[in-house]
């Protein structure tokens, strides 16, 4: 932030303007202190002495020919690797980043989770993703999704950094309000998210109506079950004023049925909130089919019949593969 930075510079016995220099060009992407052309040289190398700057080099990089989507993975300055995926829509382009290398939720249904958590990432290294997609695309991302590999409030202190950073007027500048943060279910994330009053969009993977279901494919819901999850939910909404989004992949004989609709629809009852159906990927490390359209317009009316707000999620980046975590197990092989 420009204070610790103006702070940091003081200690270097440099002048205080210095500080926004550095800010500015460590929002514009820079991959080393010596790029820095406005900076005295004398600086660059007491910065090169005493840190580095966080990079997320394409390592491969997956264009869609369908719709424009590109799928990224990223090696880290360790060089661990994160998937991230930019996205063209009417408004603009979208950029999905991680905030964990690997993730160690669980959910039987992710690639993202196979083989647990590497580490987590900085406030920096996630911000670089963005960066470095917006390079190597020659576009400027306007809209930020949390819900790459890893889960966010298993990060907590690193994501709440990352978005006073992304956010910061002398930075990205990109607003609260164009940004989502999705969580398979952690409540103490949520309260904790809830007292900061932040005016991004909360998506909350939700995959299951009950604690039968949705134990069977997503081991925090024995932490946190679903009625906790939603109560947990409510307070959030009464605490900021905010809509939350419920994701819900679309499992065939799994959670898609008539039952599970009706159940679901009564436990949102009265919620200010919108679902999501998402045709579950289908991915090496389990047998799950993803329920075919038929079956998806149907949940979806039966929903909407009972009034909560629903829509189906475009699949973009099909030919690509692009959900996260299958493209980073086959490079770590």
């Amino acid at each position: 932030m420009p204070d610790e930075l103006e702070a940091l510079v003081k200690e270097l016995g440099e002048p205080k303007f210095r500080a926004k220099q550095i800010f500015s060009w460590l929002q514009n992407g820079v991959s080393s202190f010596d790029e820095m052309t406005n900076v005295s040289v004398a600086l660059r190398q007491k910065l090169n002495e005493i840190g580095y700057i966080a990079n997320a080099e394409v390592e491969a990089k997956f264009e869609s020919k369908l719709d424009e989507t590109v799928k990224f993975l990223f090696r880290m300055n360790d060089g661990l690797y994160v998937e991230s995926v930019l996205m063209k829509y009417k408004h603009g382009y979208s950029i999905c980043i991680s905030t964990q290398v690997g993730c160690r939720m669980g959910c039987t249904f992710c690639a993202s989770t196979v083989n647990g958590l590497d580490r987590s990432l900085t406030a920096s290294e996630m911000l670089a993703q963005i960066m470095s997609a917006q390079r190597s695309c020659s576009v400027k991302i306007s809209n930020i999704v949390l819900m790459g590999m890893g889960e966010p409030f298993d990060n907590y202190d690193n994501v709440l950094r990352f978005l006073q950073l992304v956010s910061h007027s002398d930075g990205m500048n990109i607003g609260m309000r164009h940004i989502s943060l999705s969580t398979c279910g952690r409540v103490d994330g949520i309260e904790k998210l809830m007292k900061e009053k932040l005016q991004l969009t909360l998506s909350v993977s939700l995959h299951a109506p009950n604690d039968q279901i949705r134990s069977k494919t997503m081991p925090i819901n024995k932490r946190w079950g679903v009625d906790e999850l939603l109560s947990a939910c409510r307070k959030y909404i009464d605490a900021t004023g905010r809509r939350i989004s419920f994701e819900y992949a679309m499992i065939k004989d799994v959670n898609d049925s008539d039952e599970c609709a009706f159940e679901l629809a009564e436990k949102l009852k009265g919620m200010i909130c919108h679902v999501n159906l998402i045709p579950a990927n289908e991915i090496r490390e389990n047998d799950y089919v993803r329920s075919d359209m038929s079956r998806l317009n149907r949940f979806k009316a039966l929903l909407e019949s009972k009034g909560i707000n629903t829509t189906i999620r475009r699949t973009l980046g099909a030919d690509i593969s692009a959900s996260c975590g299958q493209l980073r197990q086959t490079y770590k092989k």
